[in-house]
């Protein structure tokens, strides 16, 4: 048998005393008094376990002493949890001096701190935690000597999509942090605040929670970046000396939360009248705090806290996200068998988060808010503030995915409002320090666009389909081989979305391609690869406007067979240089998680004068092949393509329409629609092969991913009917000789 034990020296004889034992079989729990404390030591040393570990603490009847700080540094704290923590501090120690810092990314607020900002002893400063240089001015002319970090990307949908933006913001940002705090060598506490997720799955019929000593198993890459950033603390703790205190929490919500996460979606959806959608069949089992009780337990462990421990706050009551929805159900007067919607479940996701708060309750913290209570509050919050973040339809979806920008959206008010920001540091002044303040009631997340492709088809019906939409937008100057051209459009528009619709696809057609390949490589495959790595590099999406036009009908999808070509599908086209060069550069965009590819085909759009329209190409040519192809209605699916970016969708697309439609079925609707006495010749594809010098590509692609995405999407003939011929539809009329003709 072979135990390790931990020893206390109690100065009480009536001290609590909190033993964890842990063996291979599990973990026990047991509160003792001091009298009894050696009696259990020494029963455990002749206990049966192979192996005991011994976790000792006391509560607070024991000795403990009180944290005093002067300066606050909190970080993201115009995000949910963290206002509501500085909210409290600002109004109960108005002794303290509480600066906060926030890049106002797109689920923080300004108006989350309405509470504070006319306060004296509070300051705003908007900015990056990953900025070495502004944290480090900060830390130093404002005194600081405690930090309670908050600053994060929390939400995990996003994490499955953009792991990279996770890992440099929560492991990237708390390392410039600790830094920071290593540098100045002024900090008496910096407490991190980590997630219950670190600890993994729990299983089901686990009857002890995990307590701070308990293995971390992070299961997600949210909350492993989490986990990370709790090693590197854990190692500044231990390298430097630097006063570290973690705290690992369950879910929390109230007012101001934004609405990606379960609560708040379930209650504006609830409000709109529309279905509230569970992952997977809802089984999943969450603790949930309310925001105030949390707040209460930040505010005790900064005062209470030990140096070097690590805090669970946490609770014991558990609920099915099923029964969290039919509380919602119930709530809002709703039928929960009409009013849930079961949809797909996320790559993996944990059953169960269940804690042991018991370290935490022993510094005198407690739950105080019931869940009928704090629901009731927080559906009452969102009722009275419909438009606290303004359009969240992209936040509402079953699986958002919201984009995560450097600086996130900014709200910029003038220097009336009263945010100090001042600094003598010009050149973080400049780039970090900007005066902020809330957003207009009515207003919308700002979106600005950077589009390449200005001179090209797609390109510029995208700018005109902005300015509809009211989208910010401009057109990039540099080329997209010239990375230092694409570097300076970045830097000087600042966009949130780049669309690439640059590229070469022949003038007139992609046989140009075939005697110009060094032109078609350096922008069909540099450009694009550049363009995606500045981006990426930015932190910023690229919506990137390929070609179907990479596969051909074979064994495995023959022509007429329904059978499409789906995204993973490997292309196996050769026939034009143009499609090698597009099946190249999408093969090398799969290792950019930063690119939403789609595959257009055939795009036709209801301008018939445009040269470029596959209508208008065919209705002048002597003769056309018949054969049934995927094509784009760019008038349906471009609207889709800025959706997609609001969304945050990424991967690569069939950007189609549902369905196949032939050329001559193309033509008879032509002929139906425009000009009755249209005619035209059909001719075999060796016949075709002998006036052209590419191949061109023939194939059906399947869209089911789109049309799961976007359910109202219309098959290839109701859209042509809809968007392209009825709008051009010519009136008919008859003449005396017995002939029709267009009016």
């Amino acid at each position: 048998m072979v135990a390790r034990c931990e020893f206390l020296t109690l100065t009480q004889s009536t001290c609590n005393v909190y033993v964890y034992l842990s063996s291979g079989i599990g973990f026990y729990s047991v509160k003792l008094s001091a009298v009894s404390f050696f009696i259990i030591l020494v029963e455990i040393c002749f206990s049966p376990l192979s192996c005991v570990h011994i976790h000792i603490y006391t509560d607070s009847s024991c000795h403990m002493t009180m944290y005093t700080p002067k300066n606050i540094l909190i970080t993201g704290a115009a995000g949910f949890i963290a206002s509501h923590v500085a909210n409290r501090l600002v109004r109960s120690y108005p002794d303290y001096k509480i600066v906060v810092l926030d890049k106002l990314d797109y689920c923080s607020n300004f108006k989350n701190l309405n509470p504070s900002k006319s306060s004296p002893n509070f300051k705003f400063v908007k900015g990056d935690i990953g900025s070495a240089d502004l944290v480090n001015h900060i830390l130093i002319t404002e005194s600081i000597d405690t930090i309670m970090h908050f600053a994060a990307q929390t939400h995990v949908d996003n994490s499955f999509g953009n792991s990279f933006e996770f890992t440099k913001n929560n492991i990237g940002g708390t390392h410039v942090l600790l830094e920071a705090c290593k540098v100045t060598r002024q900090i008496r506490r910096f407490i991190h605040v980590s997630t219950d997720e670190v600890y993994g799955e729990t299983e089901k019929d686990a009857v002890v929670g995990n307590h701070e000593a308990s293995q971390l198993l992070p299961t997600n890459p949210y909350s492993a970046t989490k986990a990370g950033a709790e090693m590197l603390v854990m190692a500044y703790g231990r390298s430097y000396g630097l006063p570290v205190i973690t705290t690992r929490g369950n879910n929390v919500y109230g007012p101001n939360q934004f609405p990606e996460k379960l609560i708040p979606k379930f209650i504006l959806l609830a409000m709109r009248g529309n279905p509230l959608p569970i992952h997977g069949d809802g089984s999943n089992v969450r603790s949930y705090l309310y925001c105030e009780d949390v707040a209460e337990a930040f505010e005790v462990i900064l005062h209470k806290g030990e140096v070097g421990h690590v805090y669970n706050i946490g609770t014991k009551k558990e609920r099915r996200v099923i029964d969290v929805a039919k509380d919602m159900c119930t709530l809002f007067n709703m039928d929960p068998e009409s009013s849930i919607k079961f949809v797909e479940n996320r790559p993996f996701n944990d059953q169960r988060y269940f804690l042991d708060e018991e370290k935490l309750k022993s510094l005198g913290w407690a739950e105080r808010t019931t869940w009928e209570e704090g629901l009731k509050k927080t559906m009452e919050w969102y009722i009275s503030n419909p438009d606290w973040w303004g359009d969240v339809s992209g936040a509402l979806l079953p699986h958002p995915r919201m984009l995560m920008m450097p600086g996130g959206v900014e709200r910029v008010v003038d220097v009336s409002e009263n945010i100090q920001s001042d600094s003598p540091h010009a050149a973080v002044n400049a780039s970090q320090f900007r005066k902020v303040g809330p957003v207009a009631k009515t207003s919308k997340p700002s979106f600005k666009f950077l589009i390449y492709g200005k001179t090209g088809w797609i390109g510029g019906l995208l700018g005109k389909l902005c300015e509809k939409q009211g989208i910010g937008y401009e057109y990039g100057k540099g080329r997209l081989e010239n990375r230092s051209q694409i570097v300076e459009d970045v830097q000087k528009i600042k966009p949130t979305h780049v669309f690439n619709a640059a590229g070469i696809t022949g003038r007139p057609n992609v046989d140009w391609c075939e005697s110009h390949k060094t032109e078609t490589i350096r922008t069909n495959v540099s450009g694009t690869l550049t363009l995606a790595d500045v981006c990426k590099e930015s932190g910023i999406l690229m919506i990137n406007f390929a070609t179907g036009c990479i596969f051909e009908y074979d064994e495995k999808h023959p022509e007429g067979s329904g059978i499409g070509f789906k995204e993973e599908d490997t292309p196996n086209f050769t026939g034009s240089f143009y499609s090698k060069t597009k099946a190249m550069v999408e093969e090398l965009l799969r290792e950019y998680d930063n690119v939403c590819t789609l595959r257009v085909r055939m795009p036709i759009s209801s301008d018939l004068n445009n040269p470029r329209n596959f209508i208008t190409k065919i209705a002048r040519y002597d003769k056309v092949v018949n054969i049934p192809n995927s094509m784009t209605i760019l008038d349906e699916l471009l609207p889709l393509s800025i959706e997609m970016a609001k969304r945050n969708l990424r991967g690569i697309w069939n950007f189609t329409n549902p369905g196949v439609v032939s050329h001559n079925e193309v033509l008879e609707m032509y002929k139906e629609y425009i000009n009755p006495g249209f005619k035209w010749t059909n001719f075999t594809l060796e016949e075709q092969a002998l006036v052209i010098v590419a191949a061109r590509s023939n194939n059906e692609l399947d869209v089911t991913k789109l049309k799961k995405e976007f359910p109202e999407l219309l098959s290839i003939k109701e859209s042509l009917i809809k968007y392209v011929f009825g709008p051009n539809k010519k009136e008919i009329k008859m003449c005396n000789n017995g002939y029709t003709m267009p009016t």
